[in-house]
């Protein structure tokens, strides 16, 4: 398999497997009726829409705000596609595809519903007083972990070639 085709293939991969997982969340289990779902002691399941960006930044009620975060975000989905067709390794084809296919799972509940749909929440105890990570699907998984692949393959891969 080509990297090219790989990184089409993450894409297209975590892009359903995030659209997915919504879908079953939301018209399946009933996730939005049911309020949320404590699955472990630091685990739970809660519907959240996210009306903004990354962590709920630039919460945005109107149409031209989320007109504005779709235009962006369709930008930056072509200058990644346009970056993928020339990386010079597989694993950051990969990369690039994964945060390719969370950007459009998260801007087609953005199309869908106004709003992105998170659910999975990861929390701790600590001395009576709980602290909560962000809100977060398998869209925005795909989106870290291709940034964090990007970074290893930017640090520690394989050396660039020297110029003449």
């Amino acid at each position: 398999m080509t990297p090219l085709r790989a990184g089409i293939l993450s894409a297209a991969i975590s892009l359903v497997l995030d659209q997915a997982s919504k879908l079953w969340l939301l018209n399946v289990f009933d996730l939005d009726r049911r309020g949320g779902l404590r699955l472990t002691p630091f685990f739970d399941l809660v519907p959240a829409w996210n009306k903004g960006i990354s962590y709920g930044w630039l919460q945005t009620e109107g149409a031209a705000g989320q007109i504005a975060l779709m235009a962006v975000k369709a930008v930056a989905v072509v200058l990644l596609a346009v970056w993928m067709t020339r990386a010079q390794t597989r694993l950051a084809t990969v990369a690039l595809g994964l945060i390719i296919g969370g950007a459009i799972g998260n801007a087609v509940d953005r199309l869908a519903y106004g709003a992105v749909f998170d659910f999975a929440l990861f929390h701790i105890e600590i001395a009576g007083k709980t602290y909560n990570w962000y809100v977060f699907n398998l869209a925005d998984v795909a989106i870290v972990a291709g940034v964090a692949a990007l970074l290893y393959d930017s640090f520690l891969g394989v050396p660039a070639a020297k110029a003449p």
